[in-house]
C-alpha cells in the first residue's frame, strides 16, 4: 500500500475560520489520530494533549457545535468516540 495514495484528514481551512489555538490544536490532534488509524476518543486525545482536561472538554464541545467533529458513539460515561466531518459540513459562519 502506498501512503501517498491515502487522503489525509486535515483541511487547511481550519487555519482561516477564526478558531482558538486550542480548537485548532485539537483538530490537528484528531486528524493525526484518524490518519494513524486510531479512534478519536477523549482518552486517546488526553494521551497527547498538552492543555488541561477542562480546555479539552471545552474545545471538543466547540468543535462539535461547529460540526467539525461529530460524536458518533457515547456511553455517557466519558467514553465518547468522535469522527471528523467533511469540510463542506462545517458551520463556520463564513
Amino acid at each position: 500500500m502506498h501512503t501517498h495514495d491515502k487522503k489525509q484528514s486535515m483541511d487547511q481551512k481550519i487555519f482561516n475560520i477564526g478558531l482558538s489555538m486550542e480548537m485548532v490544536s485539537l483538530y490537528l490532534l484528531c486528524c493525526g489520530l484518524a490518519d494513524a488509524g486510531s479512534m478519536i476518543t477523549k482518552k486517546n486525545i488526553l494521551e497527547i494533549w498538552n492543555g488541561s482536561e477542562e480546555e479539552l472538554v471545552k474545545s471538543l464541545k466547540s468543535l462539535e457545535e461547529k460540526n467539525i467533529l461529530r460524536k458518533i458513539i457515547s456511553d455517557r460515561k466519558d467514553h465518547d468516540i468522535y469522527k471528523l466531518t467533511d469540510v463542506k459540513q462545517w458551520r463556520t459562519g463564513q
